[in-house]
């Protein structure tokens, strides 16, 4: 859920990237860069799931499924302040690197600015109040 809502401002901030930067074929970078998100979102979901089934600590680890057939409760796995912290990781990271990958590509092909903090996040804030706008009725 998280993701697809991360996906569609993606989609919105590399569409008024590229018409800022003139790119000719701006629906291919939208398209290729909401695919590419969707794919590394999957890439970096299944990477936590083995990290996660290699280092459960409860119910005897990752080989206790294969023996006993268990499903994946994870009640041992997240409690504690170091179980909120694991659970956080587990939900924001997959988003939160490919957002920072998509940022990359997005700074190196579409807008070819040099690499910095600012430039790399650049639009945003317009992005938000661009779409703040559209849902203001016109008088």
């Amino acid at each position: 859920m998280i993701s697809g809502m991360i996906m569609i401002f993606i989609a919105i901030w590399l569409y008024q990237s590229a018409m800022k930067a003139k790119i000719d074929n701006a629906m291919i970078w939208v398209g290729g860069g909401a695919i590419l998100f969707f794919f590394l979102v999957f890439l970096f979901q299944s990477i936590n799931i083995n990290i996660l089934e290699s280092l459960r600590s409860s119910e005897g680890g990752s080989a206790y499924e294969a023996l006993n057939g268990a499903d994946r409760k994870n009640q041992g796995d997240f409690t504690g302040f170091a179980g909120i912290l694991k659970s956080l990781y587990e939900e924001f990271s997959p988003s939160l690197f490919s957002f920072a990958i998509i940022a990359f590509l997005r700074l190196k092909f579409i807008t070819k600015e040099s690499l910095s903090a600012a430039n790399l996040f650049s639009g945003i804030p317009e992005m938000f109040q661009k779409i703040k706008q559209s849902f203001k009725s016109p008088e």
